[in-house]
């Protein structure tokens, strides 16, 4: 069996998330405890205790879900059980693909927790709150999405910034453009299109001044070779080398998460099983929705674990 390990980004952090993990496990409190001192600030405290309005501000919602997902790995690995043995594709969803290089032991723990620190605090200074927005379009396909954006365009920035899955695609841009977008996908026939409660445009252009800011950050850090091959955001195809993975990230800030045809790129090289290593089950159900033959387990805390064990 041939199984992809896929890492969530940012909407599945909640309040407790690690918890279990780091009173049960000490591989777990050790990650923590790295993030905490790289940080030098207590992350885990907001992980686990709240308040929520601080757990989702994006400068720590980003080291935080990456934190839980390499929390996750380790108790496995310590666990005794080595899942990257039966791996054949990493995958994260925008943050996410930073826990995959960490789970991949090409980027440290606390390289990765530098990074997504100043990746947070650089997309929100990107655009002053209130300027840009972010709308899901719900049973909209990937074709009716570049329509709704196109018709847009001239209102201000609007692009595509998340393929997710069939009828599940994001817009991303300056509030003006966006709220005259949900206005036109109604007239060519679109479900539904809601405003989502983010604090900026992610994966648009809006963002170039955190991906300047990216691209330097980046510069100072080094990626070992990769164990295994991670499923890029930005190509949906499968990269090997780490100095094109900086590329990669550097302009993944701002181009669309092409999580669809990601998913759709590794179930047609033959993977069946997906375990989502990390907070919450927002990337399960997209397996689900994508091909419902495949397999698809949520591993957040240690009662999850039964089923990574099964493996061996």
């Amino acid at each position: 069996m041939s199984l992809a390990l896929i890492m969530p980004g940012q909407g599945s952090q909640t309040v407790g998330m690690g918890k279990s993990l780091s009173d049960s496990f000490e591989s777990a409190r050790l990650v923590f405890e790295e993030v905490d001192n790289t940080l030098n600030r207590h992350l885990s405290r907001i992980m686990f205790n709240g308040p929520q309005e601080e757990l989702t501000l994006t400068q720590n919602t980003q080291p935080a879900l990456m934190a839980v997902s390499v929390a996750v790995a380790r108790v496995i690995k310590e666990s005794g059980g080595d899942i990257l043995k039966k791996t054949k594709f990493l995958a994260g969803h925008s943050l996410g693909e930073y826990s995959a290089l960490v789970i991949n032991e090409s980027l440290k723990l606390s390289d990765a927790a530098k990074l997504l620190d100043i990746r947070g605090k650089s997309m929100q200074d990107s655009v002053p709150i209130g300027e840009g927005a972010m709308a899901a379009l719900i049973g909209s396909d990937i074709d009716k999405a570049f329509e709704v954006v196109n018709l847009s365009k001239e209102y201000g920035v609007c692009q595509v910034a998340n393929d997710n899955a069939p009828g599940q695609v994001v817009i991303s841009g300056n509030k003006t453009a966006i709220d005259k977008a949900i206005l036109i996908s109604k007239d060519i026939g679109i479900k539904k299109c809601i405003l989502l409660p983010v604090s900026a445009p992610f994966h648009c252009d809006l963002m170039s001044p955190a991906a300047d800011k990216m691209n330097d950050a980046l510069q100072e850090i080094f990626f070992k070779d990769f164990k295994l091959p991670i499923i890029s955001n930005v190509t949906a195809k499968p990269e090997f080398n780490p100095e094109k993975i900086k590329e990669l990230l550097v302009k993944q800030v701002t181009s669309m998460v092409r999580w669809r045809e990601s998913m759709n790129f590794m179930i047609t090289n033959q993977i069946s099983s997906f375990f989502e290593l990390g907070s919450g089950k927002v990337l399960s159900g997209i397996v689900k929705r994508i091909n419902p033959d495949c397999s698809a387990v949520s591993v957040q805390g240690p009662e999850d674990l039964d089923s990574v064990f099964k493996l061996n």
